[in-house]
This record gives C-alpha cells, sequence and structure tokens, in this order.
C-alpha cells in the first residue's frame, strides 16, 4: 500500500510510501489520503494527523505520466479529468477539519509542494527541500499554489520561489515563515507527534472551530467583524463545560 496510518494516542501520522515513484502523488495513492481523512474525520478518538514520506523524498509532486495526458493532442477528457484529480490529495488535507502537521524529511517538489502547504504547519527535516519546479519543466503552477503560498510567505518570498525557481532549504524555510522549526532526522516525526498532541488532546469539536475561525479570519472585512465572530465562537465554548477543567 502506498500509504501506511499508524496511530500514537490521539494522533494519526499518515506515511506517503511509494519508493518506486519517490512518493509522488498518483491516483491510487490519493485516493488512500481522501479515504483516510474520511476515516480519520468521523473518529472521535483522532484529534490531529501528520502528514510524512517515507525514505528521503517528501514527495515528489505529481505523477509524471498523468501530467503526460495535458501535453497531447490527442488526450481525451477523461485523461484531463484524472489529471486534475491529482489535486484532490492535497486538496483533502487542505480542506480537513483535524489540525495538520506536515513533517517534511526530503524534498517536496510541485504537488509535494502543495501538500506541504495544504497542511496547517510545517516542520522540516535537515534534508527539507521545498522546490516549486514548475517554471523550469514548463508549467504554470497549480492546485492553488500560488494563493497558499503568497498567503503564507508574502508576496517576495513567493515571487523568489516560483516566478524565479529559488528552491528553500529547511534553514531558509524556517527564516522565511515556510516552516515552523527543524528537528533533527531521528526527532522529526517525534516532534511532529508531540506538537500535534497538543492540539488532538484538546475537546476535539474545540480545535475544529478554532481551524475554522483561523480560516475565516482571512475573509473578515474588518477587526470589529473578527471580534464579534471571536466573541459568538467563545461564547458557545463556555456552554461546553469545558472552561476551567
Amino acid at each position: 500500500m502506498p500509504l501506511h496510518v499508524e496511530r500514537h494516542d490521539r494522533v494519526a501520522v499518515l506515511t506517503l510510501d511509494d519508493a518506486e515513484r519517490k512518493n509522488a502523488l498518483t491516483l491510487p495513492l490519493v485516493d488512500e489520503i481522501v479515504t483516510a481523512f474520511d476515516d480519520l474525520e468521523t473518529d472521535d478518538t483522532i484529534g490531529a494527523v501528520v502528514v510524512t514520506g517515507a525514505g528521503s523524498v517528501f514527495c515528489a509532486g505529481a505523477d509524471t505520466s498523468a501530467l503526460a495526458a495535458f501535453a497531447r493532442d490527442d488526450s481525451t477528457d477523461e485523461e484531463r479529468t484524472q489529471v486534475a484529480k491529482v489535486y484532490d490529495g492535497f486538496l483533502r488535507v487542505l480542506r480537513s477539519d483535524l489540525p495538520t502537521i506536515a513533517a517534511v524529511n526530503g524534498p517536496a517538489v510541485g504537488a509535494g509542494f502543495n501538500l506541504a502547504l495544504a497542511c496547517d504547519v510545517r516542520v522540516v527535516g535537515p534534508k527539507a527541500r521545498f522546490d516549486a519546479r514548475f517554471l523550469r519543466i514548463g508549467l504554470h503552477p497549480g492546485g492553488g499554489h500560488l494563493w497558499l503560498l503568497e498567503r503564507l510567505v508574502g508576496p517576495q518570498t513567493a515571487a523568489a520561489i516560483t516566478l524565479f525557481s529559488t528552491p528553500l532549504n529547511a534553514d531558509e524555510a524556517v527564516t522565511r515563515g515556510l516552516a515552523w522549526s527543524q528537528h533533527d532526522h531521528d526527532s522529526l516525526i517525534s516532534s511532529a507527534i508531540e506538537l500535534a498532541a497538543r492540539a488532538a488532546h484538546a475537546p476535539k469539536p474545540l480545535s475544529l472551530r478554532v481551524k475554522n475561525t483561523l480560516r475565516a479570519a482571512a475573509w473578515q472585512p474588518n477587526f470589529d467583524t473578527a471580534v464579534r465572530t471571536e466573541l459568538d465562537h467563545q461564547t458557545w465554548s463556555f456552554t461546553q463545560g469545558w472552561f476551567g477543567k
């Protein structure tokens, strides 16, 4: 199976494991990611998810055989639809209500970069490398890459990474705000699990609501509206019986 799911108390660890394709997002792997998140979101014993890659690579991007369909003049609508389905893997992670952490152990390339961006937080090992690579292979970035990256690191850094094809190593990713922290290779997963557990051990309805409020923050028209929104949610939390315990 190209995806392994392990449980560490209330934290699930999803490991992409397809050494032959360097953990690239094939359609079978995408289906497994979608199914795994569907299952975990309905599991009251799981409160957060860590996504990582087996071996020396986090994710090498989209499966090149799927991408090749776009370049053929005789490509069918079905083949083009299959290419778009590659997006479903990282978009399912992005749209999850569960708190998510990407433990980036090695290169995160193209769509693999998107998979890391889809998580709420990224922690990196010493071999982590974020490489958009789209322009270097003659492609426009896709899957919301530019939108997610620009929001995270700002327009100048986003332009340097994408328009000027500048990859970031682990140190640079932390410095530029792309990653939260760097850890030794041997402690990367345990550190990600420890961080994830801080959210996972909070009441699940509360952590999910906080995540959704964070998502909505960018769309609030002004500060006063944001204050009213948070007051509504905080008032709800007072009534749930968790406060002070």
